[in-house]
């Protein structure tokens, strides 16, 4: 019904892996835009196995099954799927529920990249931090002359700000 529904609904491509065995290694052969699958009752570990396969691809992926256990579709969604449909498939939901599925996937790619861009800003602060306190510490400036000196020492060598501090953390690290 879903590859049928697939078809009718649009120019899809679908390519069906009727075996579990191999799959991570079948999915990234194929490279899919998106993953699906249809299980009859799926278990932790199938779900985990599924979230393996799939993680390395960054791609979304839509779970359908005929049945559920208790906590399996919260199992689902933490280990990365996005989606996860319990019964009740008809042709006509099988279209929203996949853009849906890509919508959320894209959402949450777009966290984790502001997550990560978060992170490493503020490690590069921790570092600009630092550096400019061997500095303040080693000349006798303040930190706004501390930074200045970095930034200039930026601009001529036309690094980065946090690059130049990285590089004199390093060097303090191998004198200290």
């Amino acid at each position: 019904m879903i590859v049928d529904a697939l078809r009718t609904a649009g120019s899809y491509d679908v390519m069906v892996v009727d075996q579990a065995s191999g799959l991570a290694r079948r999915v990234a052969e194929a490279a899919p835009d998106l993953v699906l699958v249809d299980l009859r009752s799926p278990s932790r570990d199938m779900i985990e196995d599924l979230a393996l396969a799939s993680a390395p691809l960054q791609r979304p992926v839509a779970l359908f099954v005929d049945e559920s256990e208790d906590g399996l579709a919260e199992t689902a969604i933490e280990a990365g799927l996005s989606a996860y449909v319990v019964a009740g498939l008809t042709a006509e939901r099988i279209k929203p529920v996949l853009d849906a599925a890509t919508a959320r996937f894209g959402m949450i790619q777009r966290m984790r990249a502001e997550l990560e861009a978060t992170r490493r800003a503020l490690e590069e602060r921790k570092v600009i931090d630092r550096a400019k306190g061997l500095l303040m510490k080693a000349r006798g400036v303040s930190e706004d002359e501390a930074y200045a000196l970095l930034r200039r020492a930026a601009m001529s060598q036309n690094k980065r700000i946090p690059d130049v501090a990285q590089a004199l953390v390093t060097a303090a690290d191998l004198l200290g």
